[in-house]
């Protein structure tokens, strides 16, 4: 365990019908490389994963998007699943949390369907990213240069097609935090 990102405050926003480990994986990797993480959803309590399209764990929600500041983060994570995709990006509060994070330079990490609702906050255009291979079509037509690589990094923008890519995704996400 390395202690490389002390101090470092990591948000990752959810709904429910999250891809779990896109949860899991990239939330262990910051707290193995000492930050703090939160689990910020659109309700108090718990947040559901899935396992692609089968119901998984439950989840302690430690803030509402809405009670949440960006300003108290380094970074934004936006774990993938389709549910939770669609279902985020129709969240006010959590478009001005990710419309802030950029604003303010801050690193933000998507992972498969994470990347929709940066094309609901036009926050693609010009940028190089990649995805779940059907956000593709949205992406590019919010002004995106969609590329299928498993982590592509565009400034502060870090984007991921899969759980198959959470190796890659991570490591970049604990670098570009100072990792």
């Amino acid at each position: 365990m390395s202690n490389s990102l002390n101090g470092k405050r990591v948000a990752l926003l959810v709904t429910d019908g999250f891809e779990q480990v896109e949860l899991t994986g990239p939330k262990q990797a910051l707290e193995d490389a000492g930050a703090t993480t939160e689990i910020l959803s659109n309700t108090s309590g718990k947040v559901k994963g899935w396992n692609h399209t089968d119901p998984a764990d439950d989840f302690d929600v430690d803030k509402t998007f809405d009670a949440a500041k960006i300003e108290d983060y380094d970074a934004i994570v936006l774990p993938g699943g389709v549910v939770n995709g669609d279902n985020i990006r129709l969240e006010e509060s959590a478009k001005l949390l990710v419309s802030g994070a950029a604003g303010a330079d801050k690193v933000i990490a998507v992972i498969c369907h994470g990347g929709w609702i940066l094309a609901s906050t036009d926050l693609v255009r010009g940028k190089t990213m990649t995805s779940w291979p059907s956000l593709a079509d949205d992406l590019r037509n919010a002004g995106a240069d969609w590329v299928d690589k498993e982590v592509v990094v565009d400034g502060k923008l870090i984007s991921s097609r899969k759980p198959d890519d959470l190796d890659a995704f991570n490591k970049a996400l604990v670098s570009a935090l100072g990792g």
